[in-house]
């Protein structure tokens, strides 16, 4: 066997797809975000604006987290000390834990180091504690959920998405008195679009299922304590598990579910994605407790970030480029082509400063790559008004067919 031969046919394959990936060299400028420093190609670094964070609210810059997580370096150091079982269980753990469960009106809440991680020890932990579980999976759900269903070994069934009817006919399908979960997100980050809560909790009490909303890209974003859609439309209380992260609106690292304690404490107990790994580091969970309980009383960031996706998606469309339309802080502009959408990027970063990466498959169907915008509430009109006018200029350097919004 010639490994090398192998390994390099695979990445070879990928740069022939136009989807090898780059990752960016660069360091943020605290207390200056969306500013940042890019070191790529470059004799020192240069300036550059960042415009595909998941930080949607700027609160890994805020001094409020910046403040609690230098406090908790010099106060308990900077590691966790092992598993939450065995020396990695601070009171920090403790109260945000509690911070999260009464964010969501839950008994419980449970930490875990991402957001994939939690999706994955959950939903495989769970189905393998109800016996001949039956997972209803939206078809566009994480890649995390999908390995969660996976590697939980129980039957699955697919619904497309956002489709209540096709979710209903799978579910009547099905042995009533079989154990059923319905696992789902509430904002697709990819296309920005939300899901029907309501609906699907309808159906889950008629056919005895369980529910689990995937809440990443909306937690801190939506309700008016930063509880996601589900507080906003108030459901919250109709889903069965709410999972979360704390690296996207709360600005630092993690991921968590919340939901009755006995569920939590079974998740606890079972799942060997939390037993077996170091926990967070208190000076992260610090943090993100500054951040959440920041969130809770304010909508300033919430408001002012909203205001500025509606703005961008207005000029995107005024300009005539591509802009596909929805609710929520998600700005996708549609390429359909990888090789493009990468050339785009590299044209934005090398000759305008300006950072977005290009989303190709597998995190998107082939023929819908696109670019992934996500302004924040420091992002001001001069700076959207430039970026328009880069993305105009570069279409038509490119040829780029220029498409009626989505």
């Amino acid at each position: 066997m010639n490994y090398d031969a192998v390994f390099d046919k695979a990445i070879d394959r990928l740069h022939a797809e136009g989807r090898y990936r780059v990752f960016i060299d660069i360091l943020r400028n605290k207390g200056a975000y969306p500013n940042a420093r890019c070191f790529a190609g470059h004799n020192g670094p240069k300036p550059i604006t960042v415009w595909c964070s998941n930080d949607y609210l700027c609160m890994g810059q805020h001094p409020k987290v910046i403040s609690a997580m230098e406090e908790a370096l010099h106060d308990v150091g900077a590691g966790s000390g092992g598993t939450r079982n065995i020396g990695g269980n601070t009171h920090y753990h403790i109260e945000l834990e509690h911070e999260l469960a009464d964010l969501h009106g839950k008994g419980g809440a449970l930490l875990f180091t991402s957001g994939y991680v939690s999706n994955d020890a959950t939903l495989s932990t769970l189905a393998k504690v109800l016996p001949g579980c039956i997972i209803y999976s939206d078809e566009l759900n994480h890649a995390s959920m999908i390995a969660g269903i996976r590697n939980a070994g129980c039957e699955k069934r697919v619904w497309r998405h956002n489709d209540i009817a096709h979710l209903e006919e799978l579910l009547a399908a099905d042995d009533p008195e079989a154990p059923k979960l319905i696992a789902f997100e509430s904002v697709y980050s990819m296309d920005g679009d939300v899901a029907p809560i309501a609906a699907v909790c309808d159906l889950a009490d008629k056919y005895n299922a369980l529910t689990y909303c995937d809440e990443v890209h909306a937690v801190g974003m939506y309700g008016a304590r930063g509880g996601g859609i589900t507080e906003r439309d108030g459901v919250a209380d109709r889903v069965t598990i709410i999972e979360g992260t704390l690296g996207k609106a709360f600005g630092v690292m993690g991921g968590y579910i919340a939901a009755d304690q006995k569920i939590v404490d079974v998740i606890r107990s079972y799942a060997p994605g939390f037993i077996f790994t170091t926990s967070l580091s208190p000076v992260l969970v610090a943090g993100v407790l500054a951040a959440v309980k920041h969130l809770k009383s304010s909508s300033e960031e919430r408001d002012a970030q909203q205001a500025n996706a509606a703005m961008l998606k207005a000029l995107f469309a005024e300009a005539g480029l591509p802009v596909m339309m929805s609710n929520t802080h998600i700005v996708p502009l549609m390429v359909g082509d990888p090789v493009k959408a990468k050339r785009i990027s590299d044209t934005l970063l090398a000759e305008y400063g300006v950072y977005v990466q290009p989303i190709n498959y597998p995190t998107v169907p082939r023929g819908t790559e696109r670019l992934r915008f996500t302004p924040g509430p420091h992002h001001d009109e001069n700076m959207m008004r430039e970026l328009t006018d880069a993305l105009v200029e570069i279409w038509g350097r490119l040829e780029l067919r220029v498409a009626q919004a989505a």
